[in-house]
């Protein structure tokens, strides 16, 4: 029931989830910022569109105020013994800046996410993620998967990968899908993308079909 709950709240809040990059086929850990609310569901949502299981370190505080979490795999941030055979089995994100920030520049990267990976003998696999209002009605997610990284390269390699997310985002056309991305998650369509009945009415009665 909370699962299918959440499933709604992304397809019924956001347009859609778009992703580009090779994404991982088995146990790793994955290392995103955390500039947005929707985070951790739309990496969930990504999880199970590649069948993959999912679980999440959450702030102790954070998961004091939404216990519930943890049937759907949230864990609080220092079980890491039960991090690190998650990671063996699927996907367990960690957000390295440790908590929520605004959006913007990476906020410093900690070291629990290598820690888990390197104990799991799993890949590190730096994501950016960005949820922006573009020129739809509701506001979009987009993530950008990197290649595994060493632990000393996490903090250049997700920083880089974030400045390139923003910057396909601000060279795009708002209106037009973002080139490179697939589309793996659907969504709620805007207004402006469905024609009414009146509208067809009125288009068939002037003779403008165009």
């Amino acid at each position: 029931m909370l699962s299918l709950s959440i499933r709604r709240s992304v397809r019924g809040g956001l347009g859609g989830v778009w992703v580009r990059g090779p994404l991982p086929g088995g146990g790793a850990v994955l290392a995103p910022n955390h500039h947005s609310w929707w985070d951790g569901y739309v990496l969930r949502e990504v999880a199970l569109a590649c069948g993959q299981p999912f679980s999440v370190l959450m702030t102790g505080r954070q998961l004091a105020r939404f216990p519930f979490l943890r049937r759907v795999g949230a864990l609080r941030a220092d079980e890491v013994r039960a991090g690190v055979r998650r990671a063996r089995t699927g996907w367990l994100v960690i957000f390295p800046e440790g908590e929520l920030h605004p959006a913007g520049p990476l906020r410093g990267v900690q070291p629990g996410a290598a820690w888990i990976a390197r104990h799991a003998g799993v890949p590190l696999v730096p994501v950016a993620l960005r949820v922006v209002l573009r020129g739809a009605q509701f506001p979009e997610g987009y993530v950008r998967v990197g290649p595994p990284v060493a632990a000393a390269d996490l903090p250049g390699a997700l920083a880089a990968l974030l400045a390139e997310l923003d910057a396909d985002l601000l060279g795009s056309d708002p209106e037009a899908p973002l080139a490179g991305y697939l589309r793996l998650v659907p969504g709620r369509a805007s207004r402006s993308d469905r024609v009414d009945w009146p509208s067809r009415l009125l288009a068939w009665l002037t003779g403008d079909r165009a």
